[in-house]
Parts: C-alpha cells; sequence; structure tokens
C-alpha cells in the first residue's frame, strides 16, 4: 500500500496563546502514519489546561525550588514573586555573594585538617629538639675575672667579668623566694613555660602596668645559658626557646634551673650573676644577703642598665618601685613568712658605693702591670684572665711597695724632677720579687723604671767578674794591679778615679776600693766569655752583655753593659744564696676558677757558682760596706753585702746590696727634655713632654721634646744617695726579721797573682775588714768609685726582645682594690735616652 500523507487531527479551541509565546510549527509531513495514541493517552505535544504553550527551554529540574518554576506561585508573572536582591529574579531569597560562601560543615572539617597538620608538624619539631648539653653551653656563661693578690692573700685588683658562681645550697631561701615571686610565681610548678603569664604580659604591655615578662625563669635560663637561642625577638626563636624550656624542666631539677640562671642572669654594676651582684651592691658574699637585699636585687633583674643609669642620677624610684612589687608578690607567695616585710622595711635597703676608681692608677698600676707582664710569659693572655675566673698569687708585699715609694720620695723630694730613681728588692732564696719602685703614678706615667729602664751598671758589675775569677779557682788572696793606666786588646786605656798608694793590691781590697784596673786584668785572666756566662746565668740579659762585648770589648769588665733594677737584684742573689739562681718572678701560684692548681711557681734553681765561691764573694762584698765604698748603707743592727757603681761623670749611681734574706738595688740617673732646636723643657710626671700646648703640630711621631741623659751633678755617686735610699728602704724591710749572719770566708781557690807582691812595710798589717781602716787605700777619702768609663750611655744602643715584650711590674694605689674589666694604657712611651 503506498504511504499516505500524515494529516494531524485539528486540536480542540483553546485560549488565545500570550503574544510573547509564539505557537509551535506543525510538524511537517512524512511518509509514516502515526500511530494510534491508546485510550486516554494525551498527545505528547499537548498540554493539559495548566499549560498552554510548550516551552523550547530546557525543563528545570525536579526538587529545585518547587513551584518556582514558570507560570507557578512563585514563578514570573506569579502573584506572590519578590524580586531577588540585586538584581537577581532568578535564585530565590539566597544572596548573590552567598553563592560562594562553603557549607559550614566544609569550614569545620577544613579547620579540623589545618588544625591537625599544625598540631603535627609541632610534635614533630618537638620531638627532633635536641636538649642542650653543658657543653653547648655559651662560650661566656660562665666567664668569672681573675683576682690577682698579694702575698699575705689580700686582694690586690679584681679583673674581667664581674662574676662569682655560687651553689644552691649557699643561695638564702628568701633569696630564692625573691627572684621566684619578682620572675615567674609559678616557677616551682610549671613546666617550663606560662601560658598564664604569656597572656598577662601581653595585657600588661597594652595597658602600660607591666611588671612581668612572659618568659619564665626556665625560659630565661635557656636562652641566656645555652647556644642557638639568640635575644633576637622572633617568632622562630620563641618557639625554640619554649620547646628547650619544656624539655629543660623534665631534664633538670628545679633547683639546677634556678642555680644556672642565677649564676647567669645580669643585675647592673658589671655584676653578673648572684655572687658578684651581692658584692657589688651590699659587699656582702650572697650567703648572708637579708630578704630585703634579695628583694632590691630580684627586683633589678628587668631592666638592670635602666635601673643603673637612674641610680647614678640620684633617681631612686624605679628602683624603689620594683623594690615594692617583689615585696607584695613576696606575700603573695607566702603571707606567713613574708606578709609584714613591706610594712617592717618599706624602703629598700642601703647600697654600698659604687667603686669606680681605676686600679691602673697610682702605685697599684705598675704591680698590676708586672703581673700581666709575666702572665703573658707563660702562656696567659689578658683574655684568659678575663674571662677564666683564675686566682693568681704574687710575692709582691704591700707594706714593702709603700716602703719602696717612700724611700725614694724622701731622698728626692727637693731634687731636680728630671733625677730618676729605680729600685727593686727580691728574696734571693726564691727569686720572688717582693718590692719595686718604678714611679708614682701609672695613669700619669706607665713607664715601669724598675723593670723597663736600663742603664749602665758601672762597678756594680763587678761582683759578676768576681764571681767568675773566685769560679775559675782563683782566690781572694791573689794580688791584682791598683795603679793604671792598663792597655786591653780592643779598648781605650782603663785607670782608675783615684790614685792609690800600693802599686797592687789584694782582690779583697780590691773589690772594697772599686779599682778599675784589677778588675779588667781579672776579666782579662779568666775571659770575657766566662764573665757573660756568668753574669746570664745570674739572670741579665745576655744578648746585652754579647753587644757590650762586641763593642766595648773590657769596658765590659768594669760596668759599661746596661741592666735593669730588677735583673741586679736578682743578680746578687747568686752570692746570698750558695751560688744559685733562682728567675725572678712575681707570680707564685695560680689556680682555676675551681681551686684546682693551674700554674705551679717556677722554682728551677740553677748552680751559678760554687757555694765556696759564694761565700768568699760574700766576704769581699762585706768589705765595701764596712770599709769601702759603701759605707753609707750599713745597717745597725745585722751585715750588709754590696757594691757601689758610679760611671763616668756620674751620669748612673747605684748601690746594690744584700742581707741573707734580701737583695736590693737602687739606680739613679737624670734625664733632660730637650727640644729640637736644644732647648731644655722640665718633665711632666717625669715624662718629657710629647705636646706643645694647643699646638697640632707635635704628636708621638714628632714629640715636642725627647730625653737626654747627663750627669746627676756634684755629689751623686754610689755611695752616697742611691746608698742612703737602699738603707732606708732595707731598715724598713728588716724590721722584725730575724737577724742572719753570712756564711763564713772559706778562702778558696789558688792564688793568681796578676801584679807582683808589694814589698811589706815595716808598720803592722791590719784586718782589711776592720772598720778602722776605712779609707786608708784612698788616696781621696772617703773612698770613692774607681769609675773611668769612656762610653757616654746617651750614645749606646737599643736591644729589643724577639717578641717585643718586657716583663713589667705594678704598685699599689692605695689601701682599697678596684674591679673594673677596662684594659691597661697603651704601651709606655719609652723614657730611655736617644
Amino acid at each position: 500500500m503506498a504511504a499516505q500523507a500524515y494529516e494531524p487531527e485539528p486540536a480542540p479551541p483553546t485560549a488565545p496563546a500570550p503574544p510573547t509565546a509564539p505557537a509551535a510549527a506543525p510538524a511537517p509531513p512524512t511518509g509514516r502514519q502515526r500511530p494510534q495514541r491508546r485510550r486516554g493517552e494525551q498527545d505528547p505535544r499537548a498540554r493539559g489546561e495548566q499549560e498552554t504553550v510548550v516551552s523550547e527551554m530546557p525543563r528545570r529540574a525536579r526538587g529545585r525550588n518547587p513551584g518556582s518554576g514558570p507560570g507557578g506561585p512563585a514563578g514570573p508573572g506569579g502573584p506572590d514573586r519578590p524580586r531577588g536582591r540585586g538584581g537577581n529574579d532568578g535564585d530565590g531569597d539566597k544572596p548573590k555573594w552567598r553563592r560562594f560562601l562553603p557549607s559550614w560543615k566544609l569550614v569545620v572539617a577544613g579547620f579540623v585538617v589545618f588544625s591537625a597538620g599544625i598540631f603535627g608538624m609541632i610534635a614533630v619539631a618537638y620531638t627532633n629538639m635536641q636538649v642542650p648539653t653543658q657543653d653547648q653551653a655559651q662560650d661566656s656563661v660562665d666567664d668569672q675575672g681573675s683576682v690577682i693578690y698579694y702575698d699575705n692573700k689580700k686582694v690586690l685588683a679584681k679583673l674581667g667579668v664581674k662574676r662569682t658562681l655560687v651553689e644552691y645550697k649557699q643561695i638564702p631561701r628568701h633569696v630564692q623566694d625573691a627572684v621566684v615571686a619578682a620572675e615567674n610565681g609559678s616557677f616551682w610548678e610549671d613546666s617550663g613555660i606560662s601560658f598564664p603569664g604569656m597572656v598577662r604580659s601581653v595585657w600588661s604591655t597594652v595597658s602600660g602596668t607591666q611588671v612581668q615578662g612572659a618568659s619564665t625563669i626556665t625560659q630565661q635560663m635557656a636562652r641566656n645559658y645555652y647556644d642557638g637561642l639568640s635575644q633576637e625577638r622572633t617568632v622562630e626563636r620563641k618557639i625554640r626557646e619554649i620547646f628547650v624550656a619544656v624539655k629543660l624542666n623534665k631534664q633538670l631539677s628545679k633547683d639546677q634551673i634556678l642555680t644556672q640562671y642565677l649564676n647567669t642572669i645580669y643585675f647592673g654594676r658589671g655584676a653578673n650573676g648572684i655572687g658578684a651582684a651581692a658584692e657589688a651592691f651590699f659587699k656582702k658574699k650572697v650567703e648572708n644577703l637579708t630578704p630585703e637585699e634579695g628583694a632590691y636585687l630580684a627586683g633589678r633583674i628587668q631592666n638592670p642598665d635602666a635601673f643603673d643609669r637612674a641610680e647614678a642620677k640620684g633617681d631612686l624610684g624605679p628602683t624603689e618601685y620594683r623594690y615594692d612589687y617583689v615585696l607584695r608578690e613576696m606575700a603573695k607567695l607566702d603571707p606567713a613568712k613574708y606578709g609584714n616585710l613591706a610594712a617592717k622595711s618599706p624602703t629598700a635597703p642601703k647600697l654600698k658605693k659604687v667603686s669606680n676608681r681605676d686600679y691602673f692608677a697610682g702605685l697599684s698600676g705598675y704591680m698590676v702591670e708586672a703581673v700581666l707582664n709575666e702572665l703573658k710569659t707563660r702562656g696567659i693572655s689578658r683574655e684568659d684572665i678575663d674571662k677564666n675566673g683564675y686566682k693568681i698569687y704574687t710575692s709582691l708585699n704591700k707594706r714593702l711597695m709603700f716602703a719602696a715609694r717612700n724611700a725614694v720620695n724622701q731622698h728626692t723630694k727637693s731634687m731636680n724632677p728630671e733625677i730618676q730613681v729605680t729600685l727593686a728588692a727580691v728574696d734571693p732564696r726564691t727569686g720572688r720579687i717582693r718590692a719595686f719602685y718604678g714611679g708614682d703614678d701609672y695613669a700619669k706615667d706607665s713607664w715601669n723604671d724598675a723593670f723597663l729602664s736600663r742603664k749602665q751598671a758601672a762597678s756594680a758589675f763587678k761582683p759578676y767578674v768576681l764571681a767568675a775569677w773566685l769560679d775559675a779557682g782563683y782566690s781572694l788572696r791573689s794580688y791584682v794591679p791598683a795603679k793604671g793606666p792598663v792597655k786591653l786588646e780592643g779598648t781605650t786605656p782603663i785607670d782608675n778615679d783615684h790614685a792609690s798608694r800600693a802599686s797592687a793590691v789584694d782582690v779583697l781590697t780590691a773589690t772594697a776600693d772599686s779599682i778599675n784596673t784589677a778588675y779588667a786584668k781579672m776579666g782579662e785572666k779568666v775571659g770575657l766569655d766566662k764573665v757573660i756566662d756568668i753574669a746570664a746565668k745570674a739572670g741579665l740579659d745576655k744578648s746585652w752583655l754579647e753587644k757590650t762585648r762586641n763593642n766595648q770589648h773590657y769596658l765590659l769588665t768594669i760596668g759599661s753593659s746596661e741592666v735593669t733594677a730588677v735583673e741586679q737584684a736578682g743578680g746578687y742573689s747568686i752570692f746570698a744564696n750558695e751560688g744559685k739562681h733562682i728567675p725572678n718572678h712575681l707570680i707564685t701560684r695560680i689556680e682555676d676558677k675551681n681551686g684546682k692548681l693551674k700554674f705551679p711557681e717556677l722554682r728551677t734553681a740553677t748552680k751559678v757558682i760554687s757555694p765556696e765561691a759564694a761565700a768568699d764573694a760574700t766576704a769581699a762584698l762585706q768589705a765595701v760596706v764596712k770599709q769601702g765604698t759603701g759605707t753609707g748603707a750599713a745597717l745597725y743592727d745585722r751585715p750588709v753585702a754590696g757594691k757601689t757603681g758610679t760611671n763616668n761623670n756620674n751620669k748612673e749611681a747605684w748601690f746594690v746590696g744584700f742581707t741573707p734574706q734580701l737583695s736590693t738595688s737602687v739606680g739613679m740617673f737624670r734625664q733632660e727634655c730637650r727640644t729640637k732646636t736644644g732647648k731644655v723643657v722640665q718633665p711632666k710626671n717625669d715624662i718629657c713632654p710629647v705636646t706643645r700646648g694647643k699646638s697640632t703640630r707635635y704628636n708621638d711621631q714628632n714629640p715636642y721634646s725627647t730625653p737626654y741623659e747627663v750627669p746627676l751633678g756634684t755629689g751623686f755617686q754610689g755611695g752616697s744617695y742611691s746608698a742612703a735610699i737602699w738603707k732606708t728602704f732595707m731598715t724598713e724591710a728588716m724590721r722584725n726579721v730575724p737577724v742572719e749572719q753570712f756564711p763564713e770566708r772559706v778562702d778558696s781557690g789558688v792564688n793568681e797573682d796578676l801584679a807582683p807582691k808589694p814589698i811589706p812595710t815595716p808598720t803592722a798589717t791590719k784586718d782589711p775588714l776592720d772598720e778602722e781602716n776605712l779609707g786608708e787605700d784612698c788616696e781621696i777619702g772617703p773612698c770613692d768609685d774607681g769609675e773611668i768609663i769612656t762610653i757616654d750611655p746617651n750614645e749606646m744602643g737599643t736591644i729589643t726582645d724577639d717578641d717585643g715584650s718586657v716583663l713589667g711590674g705594678g704598685t699599689l694605689g692605695g689601701d682599697e682594690h678596684v674591679y673594673l674589666q677596662s684594659a691597661p694604657p697603651t704601651a709606655p712611651t719609652r723614657r730611655e735616652t736617644r
């Protein structure tokens, strides 16, 4: 059957469609006949009475906003449809911006996940955080200054960091309570951190009433004690600090934490730790602090530098406020014990005066410098001294230091200020330097004459030639030439300063009368190398001795070489100590901060000459004081041996003498300050002026004046002023010291006559040691030193030590010691002549 065109049935009449909804076009005819619908089945293209037009728009998904579709009560044109916010007519009551907010369930879930991640990271970080060990303590956390002591263990000076380490048992409970009340009230119970404290700190800072910080004592200790926790204000540092504090709280006891804290924290006045603070503020040991003193110190922890500045201006308000606060907190901590403290002591305890004197001033500066220089020779630097807490015991005697200064000033106060004096005293049996005079005030004149000023020894050098003579096996009975001049190889003719009746005298007489010709020939006999060896073993600088031999040859035997007072005092010890020499030294013992021996005393003795030679040399040197050139040094109650020395034109004058217990040297010289034009100006504090008024032309490199050595003047000889100063000092030094005798003369050795023995005269021979013979052998009397040295000391060169350092000494500036961290002044200006 042929296909027929499909003819749709006519639709029933309906209401006219709205003009905005065009009618659907009829389906195009096809070649197939539409199947007949079942009864009751609607035409899919038709709508019921609710719909008159089939929309071409896609239908809404079911379940969304029922009744909101087109034609519904809330749909377009519906009577109850409100206009959406923002002009959105198609999304109900929901504002447009809310469409971008996540569901609250998502928010909660996200927060939980985020928090879990954060806490997880914190847990991992905490687990991996290593607990610091004692080896990780900061380098400076236990820095402790060193203390220098006199020979009687009284304090001379304290150097470096102010800290005195204390143990827990030394800290009184009321001091502990004061610190806990001021800094961390929950210390004994907390876990090392305090969340209430953090909140309180924030509020206090905002409100301007901050009295207690957020960090616990454990946190503060960790920050100040261990490496890796800097003082930076960063979140990372704070977190690390919290972790370390919590772990330390588990590892250390509260007692240990508090002790480390109190030994570390700064209190002001340069005092680190509670031990130093007790001394700095109250001149007490920590064990003796009262509750009020503990409260005052605890209050200072908050801002010690600010409190120092306020107190320096006389403003005690800030510290009084903190003191009151600590008392109130202590009362809260233990009402029964501290409840009445504020009423009992309403004001802070009286403080000791700040000690701000410089111990590098006055006489003490010379002693401190001497100790520092000797420590340096033993490999101990100034930094070591400032940090390592050494206890340095010295041989310096405070009374003798003042005695030396007083003896010098007593005899020189009316003299020209150009005249200088140097003095040193050494125990011959130990090598210990007991006292010296290097100047009056180190702050004004840091040149230490006793250790640094090298001057020609003149005839005070002859005892070393005598020692070489006796040690070579020759006797005091040997005859030596008493008349001159004598001509020796490479040396200008040597003569005596005074004539002698005899053509030859024995060695003892030659020593008593200081006869140059005799000692020149004795030096030739034993050899200069032998003399140098003896003198060097006795402590004189060998390089200077060799330089003198090379340049002046046999003038060495009559004292053209240069020496210091300390060298001479120690050198003569070989006669008082049976021929042995122990190096001169100041330090007798060095202990570490725990009281253990760190460096022992250097007391190795060197045998220089035999005991017999020492006894005979002492007998000859006794004759110098009994009948020779040194009678002005005789002590009334005990034997004395020694030797005078005066060089040409009286430019230097020495007396070096000893008793069995003490060897002392005194030297005098005069230095004139001259400008480049030859103008003479007066020294200032023993120093030639480097500058001139306000002129900027002169400086250290171009000084206004320089020193030039000139004669001391008439009357200055080794046996006059030098011997008088020596006697004044030794009278005080030997006061209450038991009298000891020298060994008897041995008369060892063989006779070695260097000149014919004089023909005896009919007169009776007198004992040369008889004091009645004083001056008999001198053409002019009393006997003067026989020095004729043709070397001008102004032309003598200088020798620099290989390491550039010189063992220095120090002296005392007053009855009290002080504690400063300042370094000594720059290297002293050399006062040696040019």
